[in-house]
C-alpha cells in the first residue's frame, strides 16, 4: 500500500504529539502546521490524502481555511476538529462538504477510525464484498441445480441482480466474469424450466402473476377512493435498471412492497403491455376486440388501443373508477404532463406509460453513440439512471408525492444483451422481431428455441392455419442465412426482447407511499 500523507493543522499542535506518533507507528506520514495560512501554503506545495483541521485558530479560522482549501482542491477529504458543539459551526462545516467531524478531546482511535472510514472505505468494502460473493457463489451454484418453481426462480434472479450491483464498483474482472457465467448458466436452466412449465400456468391457480393478471391481482387492490393512485409503466425496464434508480425515488416515496411478476411470451410490447391493460391474453383480445388487436403482419401501430383495453377491463369488472391514461414517448409530452400534473389529483387512477427505456434499447441498435454509451449491462443501467435523474418522469413523481398519490412502478417486459446468433428461415410473412418469430414453415435450430406448434396452447393468435411461434433461448438472436455476417455483426451486443430469459420475463412491481 502506498504511504498515506496526512496534514494536521492546529495552533496547539505540540499537545498532539502522542497522536501523531501513534499514526506514524501505523505507517501514516503526518505533516503538521499551526495556522490556516501555513496550511494553504502546504496544500499548494504537497499532495495530501487527507487534512485534519482545527476549527478554532487565531488568524484564519478553521471554517475560512476550509473554504480556501476546498476552492483549491475540492476533492481533498477534510476532517474538522473542534471544541465547540455549536450547531451553526457543524452546519457550516457540513455544508462545506467536510469528510468527518470530531469533537475535542479526540483520542487516537477516533483519528484512526476517521482515516480508515475516509481512505480505506472503498478497499474495505471491496474486500468484504469479494469474500461475501465467493461464499455466496457456491450457494448460488447449488440453488441453481435445485430450483424447481417460479418463486425460486424469481428469488434466484433477484440474488443474481443483487450481486451484479454489489460487484459493479469493484475492479475485479475475474469475479465479474464468474458472475456473468453464472447468469448464462441460470438462463440455460430457466429456459428448460419455462419450456416445461409455461404452458401449464394458464390453468394453474398457483401460477405466478403474469401480464394479463397483473391489473386484477396487484394493481386493483391498491386503488382506494380516499387516495389517488399513479401507475407508472416504464416500457422495457429490467429489474437491475429499476434498482439503479430506486434510491432516487426513495427520496420522495417509501416502499411498501416490491414483487417480481412474469411477462407473458412473447416478451414484446404489443403482447405484454396490451395484456396488462386488457387483462386478457392475446388470443382472447383478438376474439373479443378485433378492432383493437393487431397481429405482427398487420399494418399500423400495435399499441394504439391500450387506453381502450384498460377502460374495457374496468367496465368488465363493473368498477366505477375515474381514470386518466397518458402515453409519453417524447420529452415535450413528458414536460407537459409534469407541468399540468395537478389536474390529475381528482382521479382514482392515473396511468402513465413511459417509453424512454424502450427507445434507448432500440436506438442502441441504430446509433453508434448509444452503442458506445450502453456497451454492456453496467453502462445500460448507468444510462437509465442518468436519464431518470433528469427526466420529466422524476418531476411527475415529485408532483405526485406533493399531492399525496400512492405510486406504483412497473413495466411490461425486460430486455437482454444478445450475443449469439441462431439461424432461422421463414417466408416473407414471418415476423421481424429478433427474439421471437411467428409464421408458417419456419426452419430453425431446435436446441436454441422454445417452439410452439399450436399457438392456441399459449393463448396466442395464429396468423394462419399452420402458423407457429419460436422464442429465442438465453442471449440468442435470430439471423437469416442471407447476408448473415453483416446482420450478425450489426445486432450482436444490442439489447433485444421477445424471447425467454430471466432478464426479459422476471420484472419489477413496486408499491410506494409518499413520504
Amino acid at each position: 500500500m502506498n504511504e498515506i500523507k496526512v496534514l494536521w493543522v492546529d495552533d496547539e499542535i505540540d499537545l498532539l504529539k502522542p497522536h501523531i506518533l501513534f499514526l506514524e507507528k501505523k505507517n501514516y506520514k503526518v505533516d503538521t502546521c499551526q495556522s490556516g495560512t501555513e496550511a494553504i501554503e502546504e496544500i499548494d506545495n504537497n499532495n495530501y490524502d487527507i487534512v485534519f483541521l482545527d476549527e478554532n485558530m487565531p488568524g484564519l479560522t478553521g471554517l475560512e481555511t476550509l473554504s480556501e482549501i476546498k476552492a483549491k482542491k475540492p476533492n481533498l477529504p477534510i476532517v474538522m476538529i473542534t471544541k465547540s458543539e455549536e450547531e451553526y459551526i457543524m452546519e457550516e462545516a457540513i455544508g462545506s462538504k467536510i469528510a468527518d467531524y470530531l469533537i475535542k478531546p479526540v483520542n487516537p482511535n477516533q483519528i484512526l477510525l476517521s482515516l480508515k472510514k475516509n481512505l480505506d472505505h472503498s478497499r474495505l468494502i471491496s474486500e468484504k464484498t469479494t469474500s461475501n460473493y465467493q461464499q455466496e457463489f457456491r450457494k448460488l451454484a447449488m440453488n441453481m441445480a435445485m430450483v424447481n418453481s417460479w418463486e425460486e426462480w424469481a428469488d434466484l434472479y433477484k440474488k443474481l441482480v443483487y450481486w451484479e450491483l454489489e460487484l459493479e464498483d469493484i475492479e475485479d474482472i475475474g469475479l465479474t466474469e464468474i458472475l456473468q457465467s453464472q447468469k448464462v448458466e441460470a438462463n440455460n436452466q430457466f429456459f428448460k424450466f419455462i419450456e416445461k412449465n409455461y404452458g401449464d400456468w394458464f390453468d394453474d391457480e398457483d401460477a405466478p402473476v403474469m401480464s394479463h393478471t397483473l391489473f386484477k391481482r396487484w394493481v386493483l387492490p391498491e386503488i382506494k377512493k380516499e387516495q389517488p393512485t399513479l401507475l407508472v409503466v416504464v416500457d422495457n425496464l429490467r429489474y437491475d435498471q429499476w434498482k439503479s434508480f430506486e434510491g432516487i425515488v426513495n427520496n420522495y416515496y417509501k416502499k411498501e412492497t416490491e414483487e417480481a411478476y412474469f411477462s407473458i411470451l412473447p416478451t414484446a410490447t404489443q403482447y405484454a403491455r396490451n395484456a396488462i391493460f386488457a387483462g386478457l391474453m392475446p388470443l382472447e383480445m383478438e376474439k373479443l376486440y378485433p378492432k383493437f388487436w393487431k397481429n405482427d403482419t398487420d399494418d399500423g401501430g400495435k399499441n394504439l388501443y391500450e387506453e381502450d383495453f384498460l377502460r374495457e377491463q374496468i367496465r368488465r369488472m363493473g368498477l366505477d373508477l375515474k381514470v386518466e391514461y397518458h402515453k409519453i414517448s417524447n420529452l415535450k409530452a413528458g414536460k407537459q404532463l409534469a407541468q399540468n400534473f395537478k389536474s390529475q389529483k381528482d382521479n382514482d387512477l392515473t396511468v402513465v406509460v413511459y417509453n424512454f427505456v424502450d427507445m434507448l434499447s432500440h436506438s442502441k441498435t441504430e446509433m453508434e453513440v448509444v452503442k458506445e454509451l450502453a456497451s454492456n449491462d453496467k453502462a445500460y443501467r448507468s444510462l437509465t439512471q442518468s436519464w431518470f435523474k433528469n427526466s420529466p418522469l422524476l418531476e411527475i413523481i415529485q408532483q405526485a408525492q406533493h399531492l399525496g398519490f400512492k405510486l406504483i412502478i412497473t413495466t411490461d417486459h425486460g430486455t437482454i444483451n444478445v450475443k449469439n446468433p441462431s439461424k432461422v428461415i421463414g417466408d416473407k410473412d414471418t415476423s421481424l422481431n429478433l427474439r421471437y418469430k411467428t409464421g408458417k414453415s419456419l426452419t430453425y435450430e431446435k436446441k436454441e428455441v422454445f417452439a410452439v406448434k399450436d399457438p392456441k396452447k399459449l393463448h396466442l393468435p395464429a396468423i394462419n392455419m399452420s402458423s407457429s411461434f419460436i422464442f429465442a433461448k438465453g442471449d440468442m438472436f435470430f439471423a437469416y442465412p442471407n447476408n448473415y455476417n453483416h446482420y450478425v455483426s450489426y445486432y450482436r451486443n444490442t439489447f433485444q426482447h421477445g424471447g425467454v430469459s430471466l432478464e426479459e420475463m422476471i420484472i419489477p412491481f413496486a408499491v410506494l407511499n409518499p413520504k
